[in-house]
């Protein structure tokens, strides 16, 4: 897929991601990197809202899909996600995520076979001077648009 649609989508094709105001800041093969701004993600004690930091570290499951997968031949799903708050955020929040070109292959390979694979993304969102406010963890699916072989 076009990277820069792929950015695109990510940023603007959910409406609630959308208002959040998330970027895509950087977005290659099995890389992704997402700023979520704290300007109009606050909540009522002046620390960034929780349900930001969730959907900043869910959005590079998508994106690390997008970049690495054949969505012409998969699809991806999440399954689970825990995130671990660790300090109040007062600032924007990044989160940078990796998946690298062997488990990509892998799991495609896998899904082609049996129909999905399942692969977990593990993630530290943090401040601008590099405090982590939280830590992500998330099991994640690509599922085959075609039936396995039998």
């Amino acid at each position: 897929m076009d990277l820069e649609i792929a950015r695109k989508a990510l940023e603007t094709g959910i409406k609630f991601v959308a208002n959040s105001g998330l970027k895509v800041e950087e977005l290659r093969r099995g890389y992704v990197r997402c700023r979520m701004p704290f300007d109009g993600n606050g909540n009522h004690i002046g620390t960034m809202y929780a349900g930001s930091l969730f959907t900043l570290a869910e959005i590079p499951g998508g994106a690390l899909f997008l970049s690495s997968f054949d969505a012409t031949r998969f699809y991806p799903i999440v399954k689970e996600l825990d995130l671990r708050f660790l300090k109040p955020a007062k600032t924007d929040v990044t989160v940078e995520i990796t998946l690298d070109d062997i488990h990509a292959a892998s799991l495609a390979a896998e899904a082609a076979q049996k129909g999905k694979a399942e692969f977990i993304l593990e993630g530290q969102l943090k401040t601008a001077d590099g405090t982590v406010v939280a830590e992500s963890r998330g099991v994640y699916q690509i599922r085959s648009l075609q039936p396995p072989p039998k």
